[in-house]
């Protein structure tokens, strides 16, 4: 038996059996579906894309897959020196693993052993956001702020190395006060936090951050494994305000394989550049860069600069806010929109309940999530496509 995720299998529904997809739309026994939500957002460029599916063709007949430990090759060169010279500042040094979630581990070992290789092993805890939503693997779930998907947690108690704050300026400024001399790192999901809510931030707030990371030696990762390449109307939001560490993931491969990355930038790396054996970083994923997931994640980018994907996401913003406005309900607390994503939240969860079996009648897959409706779409969708996703969001509330 399949073991689905997030949900009790015993009670669940039948899920929709996709026979086929293409461009935005999942083919069903029953018809079609417009993807809302991108498989979890991550299909940026749509599915069965012409230039992704040769990208993958044209590496199966040499190798799929060789392990990094003592091997390289030409794919995960290419895309390591591809990510280097896109992204800005230093961050210059990839290191590759299968999963965002396994990606964001890997910037919190970083950030650890960072300061234990200058031998300080004071700095053990981390500054996170409230409703912080950074993976599922163990250090994830613990640094992250959601009892919806970590509850499992609660058998340890309160993580002692782990300090959660909201997203104000006051209380970032009181929390390095109070634990700069312990903090190794500050993680966020800069300016748009996904499965916590589609909560939305101001810039403001991770410049006052990095201002104060660079005062007091902290280290400042960014999970953008969600809002890189595109989703936040900027291309990443590293261009903007500078990590230390950047994670990637989700949209890195087009969606087409699971494969993630953790960029350090100079000053990171060079703690661990060393003669000593032991300043190693010793991780080492079994896929980490898989070559097929490197030869599609070089077509994505390609794609990203050649089709001009940001205007594309300007766009999807702009149509967004026009059919968005003046739209309400007694029933929403809040409607959201940053580049590539509206979000609908409602103030009682119950209000919801249907809405995927109705979005379904009128051709567009959807998921909510407790009290959060939401878009997130691939960016290559057209303009009639995401009116009726919208506007199939409103027929809830107008119908109901």
């Amino acid at each position: 038996m399949l073991w689905y995720p997030y949900t009790q299998m015993k009670i669940m529904e039948e899920p929709i059996e996709i026979l086929d997809a293409k461009g935005v739309w999942l083919y069903t026994k029953e018809g079609k579906l417009i993807d809302s939500i991108s498989s979890w957002w991550s299909v940026i460029h749509g599915y069965s894309h012409p230039k992704l599916n040769e990208a993958i063709l044209s590496q199966v007949p040499h190798f799929s897959h060789i392990m990094l430990g003592g091997l390289t090759h030409k794919p995960v060169q290419e895309l390591s020196e591809k990510l280097a010279s896109w992204l800005p500042g230093s961050l210059n040094h990839c290191f590759f693993s299968d999963s965002g979630s396994v990606a964001v581990e890997v910037a919190l070992k970083m950030a650890l052993q960072y300061y234990i290789n200058q031998d300080d092993t004071q700095r053990t805890m981390v500054l996170a956001l409230e409703h912080a939503y950074h993976g599922d693997t163990f250090k994830t779930m613990e640094i992250g702020d959601d009892p919806d998907y970590h509850f499992v947690l609660n058998a340890y108690g309160k993580s002692p190395h782990v300090v959660h704050i909201p997203t104000t300026i006051d209380a970032l400024e009181q929390a390095f006060a109070k634990y700069h001399q312990k903090l190794n790192c500050m993680i966020v999901e800069p300016l748009l936090q996904g499965a916590g809510g589609m909560r939305m931030y101001d810039i403001s707030f991770l410049e006052r951050a990095r201002e104060l990371c660079d005062q007091y030696g902290v280290l400042l990762i960014f999970d953008e494994v969600a809002t890189g390449f595109g989703r936040t109307g900027h291309r990443f939001v590293a261009d903007v305000v500078e990590p230390d560490i950047l994670v990637l993931g989700k949209a890195l491969t087009g969606g087409y394989l699971g494969h993630a990355v953790t960029v350090a930038n100079d000053k990171v790396f060079s703690a661990f550049y060393d003669d000593n054996p032991d300043h190693a970083l010793m991780h080492g994923p079994t896929f980490m860069g898989n070559a097929l997931a490197c030869r599609v994640a070089l077509a994505s980018i390609s794609l990203f600069e050649e089709e001009h994907t940001m205007e594309k996401i300007h766009r999807i913003e702009e149509i967004t806010r026009l059919e968005m406005a003046g739209f309400t309900d007694p029933r929403i607390r809040e409607i959201r929109i940053m580049g590539a994503c509206v979000c609908i939240e409602v103030y009682d969860p119950a209000v919801l309940k249907g809405y995927a079996a109705f979005a379904r009648e009128r051709g567009v897959f959807s998921r909510p999530f407790l009290s959060y409706l939401y878009a997130m779409v691939p960016y290559i969708i057209s303009e009639a496509e995401l009116v009726q996703v919208l506007g199939t969001m409103k027929a809830w509330f107008r119908q109901n």
